[in-house]
C-alpha cells in the first residue's frame, strides 16, 4: 500500500507543487482509504481545564470529533457556555467538528415517574440539587436552551445529537429526547475513557492500555474537558499516546456526523 503512494507522489512532480503537498499531507493524516478501522472521539464539557489541549491536539493530528455541551463551572471561574467562551466554540466549528447537547444545567435523571413525568436533578443553575419532577416539554426545552446559546455564541445549530449526563438513560426519557429530535449518543465500553475515576485506584498508564487493547472498528470513545475530582488529569498524559497509538495501529477518526447509527444528511445550499 505506501509502495502504491509513493508512486502516486512522485508521479506528481511533472504536475505540481501544491498537490505534492496536498497528498503529502493526506498520508500524514490519515486521509486515505487506507484505514483499517474508524474510532468516534467525544468530548463532554467539564471544568474545562484541558479544553485547549484537546482543541490543540486535535489540531496537530488534523481529526475531528465530537462535542457534546453543557454549561458547567470552569476553573475561570464563569461558565462552558458563557460569551467567554464563544472564542473557543466558534474556532471549533471552523475546523468541522460535531456539537449536541448534554443539557443546559447538567441534568442527572434519577427514574420515570408517573403519567410520564421524570424525576430530575440539576447539577448547575438556579436549580442545582434539586429534585424535580419535569414533565417531558419540560426536559425538552432543557435540551434546547443548549442549542439556542450555542446559536448565539457561534450563528450555529447544534447536530441533532445529544447525551444525558453520566450517560444514565430511563425508557420516558430516551423517548423525550427522541420527540424532541435528537438521537442519543452513550459510548462502547472500550471507549470508557476513566478520566472521571479515581487517579489513586485507576492510574493513567493503565486507561491508556485498556483503551489501545480494546478499542475497535465503530467504537466510540467518551472523555471529558476537564474533571474537578480526578486528582492526576487523564487528558495530559493519555490524549495523545492514545490518538497517535491508534493511528499506528491503522486507526482513523471521523465525527458522529459519519457513524452508521448517527449519520446527518446535509442539504445542498441554494
Amino acid at each position: 500500500m505506501l509502495q502504491r503512494q509513493w508512486k502516486s507522489i512522485l508521479a506528481l512532480l511533472a504536475i505540481s507543487p501544491i498537490l505534492i503537498v496536498n497528498a503529502l499531507a493526506a498520508s500524514v493524516n490519515g486521509d486515505t482509504k487506507s484505514c483499517k478501522a474508524t474510532v468516534y472521539l467525544t468530548f463532554d464539557t467539564g471544568s474545562q481545564s484541558q479544553a485547549m489541549l484537546v482543541a490543540n491536539t486535535l489540531r496537530q493530528h488534523h481529526i475531528k470529533a465530537s462535542f457534546f455541551l453543557a454549561n458547567e463551572k470552569t476553573i475561570r471561574g464563569d461558565y462552558s457556555l458563557d460569551p467567554s467562551w464563544a472564542p473557543y466554540w466558534k474556532d471549533l466549528v471552523a475546523e468541522g467538528h460535531t456539537f449536541g447537547t448534554h443539557t443546559f444545567d447538567h441534568v442527572y435523571v434519577i427514574r420515570d415517574l408517573p403519567h410520564g413525568r421524570i424525576l430530575v436533578k440539576p447539577q448547575f443553575g438556579a436549580q442545582a440539587g434539586k429534585e424535580l419532577a419535569w414533565t417531558p416539554q419540560q426536559y425538552c426545552t432543557e435540551l434546547h436552551r443548549v442549542d439556542e446559546r450555542f446559536l448565539q455564541l457561534t450563528g450555529h445549530t447544534l447536530d441533532p445529537l445529544w447525551r444525558a449526563p453520566g450517560g444514565k438513560l430511563t425508557p420516558q426519557l430516551l423517548k423525550v429526547g427522541e420527540a424532541c429530535g435528537y438521537r442519543h449518543v452513550g459510548w462502547a465500553p472500550a471507549g470508557f475513557s476513566g478520566d472521571e475515576l479515581s487517579s489513586e485506584k485507576f492510574s493513567n498508564p493503565d486507561l491508556l492500555k485498556r483503551a489501545l487493547d480494546h478499542l475497535r472498528d465503530g467504537d466510540i470513545f467518551m472523555a471529558h474537558l476537564g474533571i474537578w475530582s480526578r486528582q492526576q488529569a487523564w487528558m495530559p498524559e493519555n490524549l495523545e499516546p492514545l490518538i497517535s497509538g491508534l493511528e499506528k495501529k491503522g486507526f482513523c477518526f471521523a465525527t458522529l456526523r459519519e457513524h452508521p447509527a448517527y449519520r446527518i444528511k446535509t442539504e445542498p445550499k441554494h
